[in-house]
C-alpha cells in the first residue's frame, strides 16, 4: 500500500511541477513569427502603402504578391 502512495503522490509532484515550469506562448509573437501590418513592428515605417502591405503579407513565401 505504501507503494502505491508514493507512485500517487509522485504523479501528482510530477503534474504539479509541469504545470508551474509550462512556457506560456505568447500568441502576438508565437514561434519567432509576427502577424503582418506595421502594427506588430517595433519599429513601425512612417509610410505604409498598400504595396508595402501586400509585400508583408507575403513573406516568407517565395512569390511576390500579385498585386505588386
Amino acid at each position: 500500500m505504501g507503494l502505491i502512495k508514493l507512485a500517487a503522490a509522485g504523479a501528482v509532484g510530477y503534474a504539479l511541477y509541469k504545470y508551474a515550469t509550462e512556457k506560456k506562448q505568447d500568441t502576438a509573437y508565437a514561434g519567432g513569427i509576427r502577424d503582418s501590418g506595421p502594427e506588430h513592428m517595433t519599429t513601425p515605417p512612417k509610410n505604409w502603402s498598400k504595396t508595402d502591405e501586400a509585400i508583408d503579407e507575403s513573406f516568407p513565401a517565395s512569390d511576390p504578391p500579385a498585386t505588386y
